[in-house]
C-alpha cells in the first residue's frame, strides 16, 4: 500500500516542489499519496500544477489531493511536513522595522532575538494546532518542521507534544559543509563531520577529509586568500576568535551576537561587503520578499515553463521519510530536538541541533557531550533566551518577554532596559491582532 505524505503549507512553491521531486525519487515513493494543504487557493493551485508536472514527467503512479482542509490533508499520513508562514507582509515587516528606530539593526530576523520571539509568538499557536490535528489524525507520522523560528518553535511543540515525532530541519548544516568542501578543495563525499549546537549557530565540532583533521587546511584558505575571506567576512571572523566553523550565513550570524551589527560602522566593515549570499544587509529578507510579493505569480508562472527537474536535491526530508517507512536505509541529519542529555553545557530541555540517525520506524538521537566552552557559552545566551521566551509564551506573559529580548546578545548591546521595553511594547501593539491570547500587551 502506498504511503501517504501531507504538506501543510504547501503553497510555499519552492520548498514543496523540491520536497515532492525528492520524495518520488525514491522507488518506495512512486505510488505515494501527496496530500497539499494550503490557506491560499492561487498559491495551492500554482504548487498542484508543479507537483502534476512532476508526477508526469516522471510517469509515477503517485496520487495528488489538493484541499484547504488540514484535517483531511493529515489523515493517515505517514509523514508530514510544515512549512507555514504566519502573518502577511504587513505584519511581518514591523519585526525588523520597529527595533531599527530604536537602533536594533537586523538582517533577517527569522530566528531569535525581538523578531525572532515575536515571530514565534504568532506562529506558535498555529503550530500547536496542527500537533492537535496531527496526535488525532495521523499520531504515528514522522513529522519535519521547516518553519522558522525553528528552535522556538520546535521546543514549543516538542513539549506541549512529547508523544508526536517532530524534528526540525535546516539546510544550513549540509549547505556549510559543501563550502567548506570547496575552499579546501575536497571532494563533499569525502568529507564527515560531526556539528552540534543551536539552529544557525551550531558548530562543526570535527570536519574531516578522508579521516584527518581538516581545519588547519580551512584556516590556511580563510588567511591566506582574500577571495574566501571575502565570501563569509562575519563567519570567518568567528571561526578565527572561535576556533570551530559555524553552520549559518553571516549575515544570520551577525545578529546573534554583540560584535558586528552595535554600531553603524561595524556594520559598514562586516556586514555589507561579503560576496557570500547573505552578507549581512539591513532587512535583506524583507526587501527581497517586497521585491518578489509584488511579481509571485509571474515568477511562479516563469518557473512551471522551465524543463521539470527529477535529479533529488539535497534537503534531508526524503531520505528521513525513505530511512523510516520507506526502504529503510539508514541515514544521518542534524534534526532539532529537546536538550535530554545531549548537550551537557546548554539548559536541560532546550532545543538543541545534533546528530539523529533515522532507520526503519526510528530516529535515534546521538548524544554529543560537551561544547567547547567558547561555543557553549554562546549558544547558552541565544538558548535561556529563546527558552524565557517560550516560558513567557505558555504563561501569557508580556513581562517575560520584555525580560527575554532584554537580554538578547545585540538588543542588549545597544539599547537599555527603558529603551528595551519601549520596543518591546510597540512590536506586541504591532502585533494585536496575532497576540489577543496574551495577559496584556504591555511589558
Amino acid at each position: 500500500m502506498g504511503k501517504k505524505i501531507a504538506f501543510i503549507g504547501a503553497g510555499s512553491f519552492g520548498f514543496t516542489r523540491g520536497l515532492v521531486r525528492d520524495i518520488l525519487s525514491f522507488p518506495a515513493f512512486r505510488d505515494a499519496t501527496l496530500a497539499l494543504m494550503d490557506i491560499d487557493a492561487e498559491k495551492l493551485g500554482f504548487v498542484r500544477t508543479a507537483v502534476e508536472q512532476i508526477v508526469e514527467a516522471g510517469k509515477y503512479p503517485a496520487k495528488i489531493e489538493a484541499t484547504f482542509d488540514r484535517r483531511e490533508a493529515l489523515k493517515d499520513a505517514d509523514g508530514v511536513v510544515i512549512t507555514i508562514l504566519q502573518g502577511g507582509f504587513p505584519v511581518f515587516r514591523t519585526d525588523i522595522e520597529i527595533p531599527k528606530k530604536y537602533n536594533v539593526d537586523i538582517n533577517v530576523g527569522d530566528t531569535r532575538g525581538p523578531s525572532g520571539i515575536f515571530r514565534t509568538l504568532r506562529t506558535l499557536p498555529v503550530m500547536l494546532d496542527i500537533c492537535k490535528d496531527i496526535r488525532e489524525c495521523c499520531p504515528n507520522a514522522i513529522v519535519l518542521n521547516y518553519t522558522n523560528p525553528m528552535a522556538m518553535l520546535c521546543r514549543g511543540m516538542q513539549s506541549a507534544y512529547p508523544e508526536l515525532r517532530i524534528t526540525g530541519l535546516c539546510h544550513s548544516v549540509q549547505g556549510t559543509a559543501g563550502m567548506l568542501a570547496k575552499w579546501i578543495g575536497a571532494p563533499v563525499e569525502e568529507i564527515t563531520y560531526t556539528c552540534a549546537g543551536i539552529n544557525h549557530q551550531a558548530f562543526y565540532l570535527e570536519y574531516k577529509w578522508n579521516g584527518k583533521d581538516a581545519y588547519p587546511l580551512i584556516r590556511e584558505a580563510i588567511t591566506a586568500r582574500k577571495e574566501v575571506y571575502n565570501e563569509e567576512i562575519v563567519r570567518n571572523e568567528m571561526f578565527l576568535a572561535l576556533d570551530y566553523y559555524v553552520t549559518e550565513s553571516s549575515g544570520h550570524n551577525s545578529e546573534y551576537n554583540a560584535w558586528f551589527r552595535k554600531r553603524p560602522d561595524l556594520i559598514e566593515k562586516y556586514c555589507m561587503h561579503g560576496t557570500g549570499w547573505n552578507p549581512g544587509e539591513y532587512a535583506y529578507i524583507v526587501k527581497n520578499y517586497e521585491e518578489r510579493q509584488a511579481r509571485w505569480k509571474e515568477l511562479t508562472q516563469e518557473e512551471l515553463a522551465k524543463p521539470v527537474e527529477l535529479a533529488r536535491g539535497n534537503e534531508y526530508a526524503s531520505n528521513i521519510f525513505n530511512a523510516v517507512f520507506g526502504d529503510n536505509t539508514r541515514y544521518e541529519f542534524n534534526g532539532n530536538v529537546r536538550n535530554f542529555n545531549l548537550i551537557d553545557n546548554l539548559p536541560h530541555g532546550c532545543c538543541v541541533e545534533v546528530p539523529v540517525a533515522a532507520s526503519r520506524d526510528e530516529l535515534r538521537i546521538c548524544r554529543v557531550g560537551a561544547l567547547p566552552p567558547q561555543l557553549a557559552l554562546l549558544n547558552n545566551i541565544s538558548a535561556r533566551c529563546e527558552e524565557l521566551a517560550i516560558e513567557g509564551f505558555f504563561a501569557k506573559d508580556p513581562h517575560m518577554i520584555f525580560q527575554a529580548v532584554m537580554f538578547d546578545p545585540l538588543t542588549s548591546a545597544v539599547l537599555s532596559l527603558a529603551e528595551t521595553r519601549a520596543m518591546v511594547n510597540e512590536m506586541f501593539e504591532a502585533n494585536r491582532d496575532y497576540l489577543g491570547y496574551f495577559n496584556s500587551l504591555k511589558a
